[in-house]
């Protein structure tokens, strides 16, 4: 009994929980700010953890979704090496949203 507890606890030790990790950007946020949040998913997604790109709008940037949209989709294509897309950009309200998970390697 000792034995079976003291291998369960060294088990448990040795996993990993995946944390979801978000990101927050607006439709206008300009690309140097846009590569700075890259580098932090880029860092998340190598540690094993997932990724929420979210995108607000507020007032009158609900006009330019297809703005917001545009932003996640080129994040995702810029961290495609390290991560996929596991739900495509969507509308939840006045949040654009997209999940992105670490790749198999």
């Amino acid at each position: 009994m000792y034995e079976k507890k003291k291998k369960e606890k060294e088990a448990k030790k040795k996993q990993h929980t995946m944390s979801v990790k978000e990101l927050r950007f607006r439709p206008n946020t300009d690309d140097h700010d846009l590569e700075f949040k890259t580098r932090h998913a880029r860092e998340f997604l190598e540690g094993g953890d997932k990724v929420k790109a979210t995108v607000q709008f507020r007032g009158r940037d609900m006009l330019y979704t297809e703005k917001g949209e545009l932003l996640l989709l080129q994040l995702a294509k810029d961290l495609s090496d390290v991560g996929k897309m596991e739900s495509k950009p969507n509308m939840e309200g006045r949040r654009m949203i997209m999940m992105l998970t670490p790749s198999k390697s």
